[in-house]
Formats: structure tokens, sequence, C-alpha cells
């Protein structure tokens, strides 16, 4: 059985706010964030988020104006520290105007500067501009792992220490689905995660899913009691049309599926309700 001893790793998260509401992470859940982060019971030394802030919007738009500030109070209660980038205003050569805030700067500067003081660091961006960043970073003797949900630069996967979808974090990025029910990885409840084994002749697979944030995240194998992963029986004709099963298995291929009490004497519960969240 793993330790349960408390970590002495110092922690600092950094969030590209803008990055990740664009892609995929609107609504995520910066407790469950933080928790995900310090899951061997680090110490969160850093918790930055970069935020846009349209100051024209703030003054014309009283729900704006209101509804963005609730939003970076919440940020500030689970312990984070608001970075704000103020929205400034061009025109292109049409005459249009259009908006820009761009945070990479200030969000890379200061984890390099910071990362003498921890030893992970977490970026949750899918922004490829980060790979030299965490190159750096892994130079001054960080770890570096990267959290991100679309669009997501394969190279910065390839360079981070350990890369995670967002979508496979319990309750990260909550869902809302009339077939939902109970807790992330009960009976009855709706869960994401990969195919990681299908056979073809056979016309059925398995699911494989994070049921709880663990920090023995390399533990894949569900037989393993201190794995953080379960795994789902699921039929081929439960599959989307528009997945072509001679792709699977195939960790890029994200499902959102529904867990349901087997009737055989398989002890993993069956998926149903099987949607594709991204590929």
């Amino acid at each position: 059985m793993l330790s349960t001893q408390k970590s002495s790793a110092k922690i600092g998260v950094y969030v590209d706010v803008a990055n990740v509401n664009r892609n995929g992470g609107y609504g995520m859940q910066y407790d469950i964030l933080r928790e995900f982060a310090c899951r061997d019971w680090a110490e969160a030394i850093r918790l930055n988020a970069y935020v846009s802030f349209d100051v024209e919007r703030s003054r014309e738009d009283p729900l704006y104006r209101k509804g963005i500030n609730s939003y970076f109070s919440v940020l500030r209660e689970y312990g984070f520290k608001v970075i704000q980038k103020n929205v400034k205003w061009y025109e292109d050569e049409k005459g249009t105007r259009y908006g820009k805030a761009n945070a990479d700067l200030d969000m890379a500067v200061d984890a390099l500067l910071q990362s003498k003081n921890l030893d992970r660091v977490v970026l949750v961006t899918g922004d490829g501009d980060f790979v030299q960043v965490v190159r750096a970073l892994q130079n001054n003797g960080c770890r570096v792992e990267v959290i991100a949900f679309e669009n997501i630069s394969s190279e910065l996967k390839r360079e981070a220490d350990m890369f995670i979808s967002g979508y496979f974090i319990p309750n990260l990025l909550p869902i809302k689905r009339p077939d939902c029910s109970g807790t992330w990885g009960e009976l009855g409840s709706v869960v994401r995660g990969y195919c990681s084994h299908y056979y073809e002749d056979r016309g059925f697979g398995f699911m494989r899913y994070m049921d709880k944030i663990s920090p023995a995240l390399w533990i894949t194998d569900s037989r393993n009691d201190d794995s953080p992963y379960s795994s789902a029986f699921f039929h081929g004709s439960s599959l989307p049309e528009e997945v072509n099963t001679v792709s699977l298995p195939n960790r890029d291929f994200i499902f959102e599926f529904r867990l349901e009490e087997s009737k055989s004497s398989n002890k993993d519960p069956i998926a149903t309700s099987i949607r594709l969240v991204s590929l």
C-alpha cells in the first residue's frame, strides 16, 4: 500500500484562463484543480490565474462587471492570485475593432522566476507557445505537468513530464447530463475516460477512467488497490457511429459514459450511453 506521509514538494499552478475557457474548459472547478495539483499532500506555494478584463465593457455593462468580479472573487477564495490583463482595443486596415489581452508572457515570466522555489509546476494551457517555457522549467530542476482540454499542442504534450486531459480528472469539469446521477465513479454516474482495450473479433472492449484523485497516477492497472483508475466493459455496438473501431484502443479519443451495474459475474461496471467528447 502507498504511504500517506505528507509530501515535501512545493507546487506552483499557472492557469491561462482565456485559453482554457476558449478550448473546452469553461466552467472548470478551481478547487478541484488545486486538489489535483496537490494530490500527494504537497504544498501549494504559487496559485496564479491569468485573466482578461475588458475595462470599457465593465463601464457600460453592469452584468459583465458583476459577473466577472464575482468570478475573480471565487478564484481568490480558492487561494488563487488573480493576475488581470486588461483588454486593449485595436483597428485593422478595414477599420474593424478587435480586442487583445494576451497574458502568455506574464505567465511564462512568472513561472520561470518563481520556479527556483518550486519542485513541481502545473501549467493549465494547451498553447504551444509554452514549449520553450516547459524546457526552461525542466532545466531549472522542476517537474512540469500540463493540463488542458481541447486544441492542445502535440509538442507541448510531448515536452511535459506528464500531460493529462482535464476531461479525465474527476469533477474538474462538471458533467451536465439528465442521465447522470450520483457521485463521479459510482453506479449511475457519468464519467469520462478512454478505450484501453478493444477486441475487434469479439466486439467488446474496456474503458479506463479515473475514479479518484490520487498520487499514484502511474498505476494504471485497475486491479491494483492503489490505482486511481477503474475499468468499464462496453459492447462495440454501444459506441457512437462516428467512431471507427479499427482505431481503438486510442488514448486520444475521450468518451463520456454512464456506469451501469453488470449483470454478469464480471465485477467491472458496464459503460452505456457512450458519447465522444473530444479527439
